[in-house]
């Protein structure tokens, strides 16, 4: 007879196989760098909308969030009501016009690409500044969810964290490898509805089992901080009045949507105006659906597990644990619990593969042919691409190494580079004709030097400045990026007419 853990070794193996042949299928369909890179523009709007989300969330949604719930309380939720309205915003007005100005502005392939050709960058400093900055900034994101894989692995089934990590690691690379953008993208939309079935599932289990009405209990018996009461109020945080600062520097987790070239790329890359407007209403009902699960996850939760109580950085497995409590203990269904378990694999990888090409795609389309050699044909551009997949994910497997690594603070200082980096530049050059070539490389500079010195440098007693004030460096990042673009933008040369006329071409569909 096959155990609890055999049942769940085999969802996961069953699983893995799979991402790995929908890799091996799609690589026959690569003949291009723009196959590879943006499937050829021939997104479908579920697809899209599904890809574009579950890129997006991460091991952050089903492991990050529902953690720093379960451990101070329904306070944390303003971090989920900051995105909800940041993926909102960038549905309704930055899909269209950006799919439309990347067409217009050369076809351009990635988003340093396409601040290049909006700008008409002979130099490629923009092209190069964009690029670096991306490769950077998600170096640390795509550490993020390697951490997260090897905290998942270890947790279910006792392997060594950096064993773990390894696995999961060498599957996101095989079919990111082989596969390219579709690959990607198919391997997300299975992946986004695997997400959102365990999150409406699993918590809505757990209450029919425990029952609404001991929920509070449930939450004192647990010594939740300043009791159930305060642990339920949004204006609360670990049993204590939430600061000003904290709801603004949660609530300012929105603007990084505008920024994030793995969730842009989705836009650009959808096949007509018909499927974008398919994609919105599903990526909106998606995003609503999981954001509000993830955070009763965390209050469910602690309910449910309780004796048992999560610190530290354990209270980022609390899904997990749940689950395996549910299909092994309350309910002897382990191959369900598996599948389930399969949905918080399917959030880490589903971003890790976008990062991974995103940043290959910056490196081999942007500097390598770009600025480096600009004759080089598609299969040398593919396999450059394919090094730097291997490369970058070498990296970021270092920089996770160390199984104390907090999901929450990788995914929130990646976040806010690329937000800051790349969000005023993008809403700008799409709504602002003013906005000029050197307008656009002091907008990316600021952005980035700010995270850098907010987040990584100790300037005060020994802590950063985001420690020392509570304020977040996406806030600040975003803000100073915005003036620094509008501020020189008008200092120097106004755009030329041909810039101005492919303004007005994209603003009014003329693609």
């Amino acid at each position: 007879m096959i155990g609890s853990l055999g049942w769940i070794f085999l969802a996961f193996v069953l699983y893995l196989a799979l991402m790995v042949i929908v890799g091996a299928i799609y690589a026959r369909r690569n003949s291009s760098a723009e196959d590879y890179f943006l499937g050829g523009r021939n997104l479908g709007g579920f697809v899209a909308a599904l890809s574009a989300q579950a890129s997006d969330m991460s091991g952050w949604l089903l492991m990050g969030l529902p953690g720093s719930v379960y451990a101070l309380g329904t306070g944390q939720s303003w971090t989920a009501i900051g995105l909800l309205i940041g993926t909102i915003c960038n549905w309704l007005f930055i899909s269209k016009r950006l799919r439309n100005y990347t067409i217009r502005a050369n076809n351009s392939l990635t988003l340093p690409e396409y601040f290049e050709n909006r700008f008409h960058d002979k130099s490629r400093v923009l092209l190069l500044v964009s690029s670096i900055a991306i490769v950077i900034f998600f170096l640390v994101y795509t550490a993020s969810a390697l951490a997260a894989g090897g905290k998942l692995f270890n947790q279910v089934f006792g392997i060594d964290y950096k064993l773990a990590m390894t696995i999961g690691a060498v599957v996101i690379l095989v079919y990111t490898f082989m596969g390219g953008f579709l690959a990607v993208c198919t391997t997300d939309f299975i992946q986004g509805m695997l997400m959102l079935v365990g999150l409406l599932a699993v918590p809505l289990i757990a209450l029919a089992f425990m029952g609404t009405g001991n929920v509070g209990d449930l939450l004192d018996k647990s010594n939740v901080a300043g009791g159930a009461a305060s642990y339920m109020n949004l204006f609360q945080n670990g049993g204590q009045p939430h600061k000003f600062v904290y709801i603004i520097s949660q609530l300012a987790w929105g603007l990084g949507y505008m920024g994030m070239p793995h969730i842009l790329v989705r836009f650009m890359a959808v096949r007509d105006e018909r499927e974008l407007k398919k994609s919105k209403g599903v990526a909106i009902l998606w995003v609503v659906l999981s954001l509000v699960f993830a955070v009763v996850i965390g209050v469910v939760g602690r309910a449910y597990l309780y004796p048992e109580i999560l610190e530290g950085g354990d209270t980022e497995k609390v899904f997990i644990n749940m689950i395996i409590k549910m299909f092994t203990d309350d309910i002897k269904l382990p191959i369900v619990g598996g599948i389930f378990l399969c949905g918080i694999l399917a959030a880490i990888m589903s971003t890790a593969d976008s990062q991974l090409l995103v940043s290959a795609s910056s490196v081999s389309e942007d500097i390598y042919k770009g600025v480096m050699k600009k004759d080089a044909d598609d299969k040398k551009v593919l396999l450059v691409s394919r090094i730097t997949v291997l490369v970058i994910a070498v990296i970021a497997y270092i920089i996770a190494l160390d199984p104390n690594s907090s999901i929450m603070g990788l995914v929130s200082n990646a976040w806010a580079g690329l937000g800051s980096s790349f969000g005023p530049l993008v809403v700008l050059s799409l709504f602002w004709k003013r906005t000029n070539k050197q307008g656009a490389v002091a907008g990316i500079v600021t952005g980035a030097l700010t995270v850098i010195v907010w987040d990584y440098i100790p300037l005060v007693g020994g802590q950063t400045l985001g420690t020392v004030t509570g304020l977040y460096s996406l806030l600040l990042g975003f803000g100073l990026g915005l003036l620094a673009i509008v501020v020189v933008s008008l200092l120097t040369p106004a755009p030329s007419a041909e810039m101005l006329q492919e303004f007005e071409d994209a603003k009014n569909g003329n693609v």
